[in-house]
């Protein structure tokens, strides 16, 4: 085999890796059977207030398993802990926080079946 076909050989067995590597790379992450209401919840207006720090913060995500990333979630505390400027001009006094689109709040771990209805989302089966 000739120089020149060693090169083509070996740049198009790099250029299949790249694509291969990028393809697995890029793959989409499951986000289960709560991504649509994770969605619809963002879609309503509905806004998530949190802490990084927040046991309850963690666990009203873990509701939504993959689909945690989709909601509206909007963190209150900087690294040191210190309340955010949006967090304190909302009135945030606890978290977790929802404030939905009619100006309602709740505070404290919400239930899906509750966010479901405050949205006007469909709850998944």
């Amino acid at each position: 085999m000739t120089q020149t076909k060693k090169f083509i050989v070996i740049t198009l067995l790099v250029i299949i890796l790249v694509i291969v590597l990028g393809v697995f790379v890029n793959k989409p992450k499951a986000i289960g059977k709560y991504g649509p209401l994770a969605q619809c919840i963002k879609d309503s207006g509905a806004e998530f207030y949190g802490a990084f720090w927040c046991p309850h913060c963690q666990a009203q995500k873990a509701l939504f398993g993959g689909a945690k990333n989709l909601l509206p979630y909007i963190e209150c505390s900087n690294p040191d802990r210190s309340v955010t400027q949006i967090c304190v001009d909302k009135k945030i006094e606890g978290y977790p926080t929802w404030i939905f689109k009619d100006g309602s709040k709740l505070a404290g771990e919400v239930d899906l079946k509750t966010l479901a209805e405050k949205t006007q989302c469909t709850l998944p089966q």
